[in-house]
């Protein structure tokens, strides 16, 4: 006969927040700023290797362009829009994001995400309540603790 285990260990999802503080809002608007200057960078790079691309098909081909440069070059400028709209979308994104932080107030939470943590259940313990936990941050160091372990 099999012997009936006692508890169980599961996975959930710990909701992290972080109290606003001033070094908390001058650290995320600097990763911010940095996601938005390599954006920027991104850009830069991704227009002078787009244009190198076309000007070596258009070197390579006598003129009149062929149909197949033309096709190649068409290909190469889609190409490079639709990697700028992701990038000019990342950098909006970012934008928007450094617009809402200075409307944070000092002391407000706000989630900064979720980590995995695993945990013990036993018969008659209450699931919904074990998944339900939070971790608050005040400048990096764990504040408080929130919900059942």
């Amino acid at each position: 006969m099999q012997e009936s285990k006692t508890n169980l260990t599961l996975k959930r999802q710990v909701q992290v927040k972080a109290i606003v503080t001033p070094r908390w809002k001058e650290e995320v608007q600097q990763q911010l700023q940095n996601q938005i200057s390599q954006s920027d960078n991104q850009l830069q790079q991704l227009e002078m290797q787009g244009q190198q691309a076309i000007d070596q098909v258009q070197q390579q081909n006598l003129q009149p362009l062929s149909n197949q440069a033309n096709q190649q070059i068409q290909t190469i400028q889609a190409q490079v829009n639709q990697r700028k709209n992701q990038l000019l979308q990342q950098k909006n994104q970012a934008l928007q994001q450094l617009n809402q932080l200075q409307t944070l107030e000092l002391e407000q939470e706000v989630s900064q995400g979720q980590i995995d943590s695993f945990f013990q259940i036993e018969k008659g313990q209450n699931l919904i309540e074990k998944m339900r936990v939070e971790i608050v941050l005040r400048d990096g160091v764990v504040e408080e603790i929130r919900g059942d372990l």
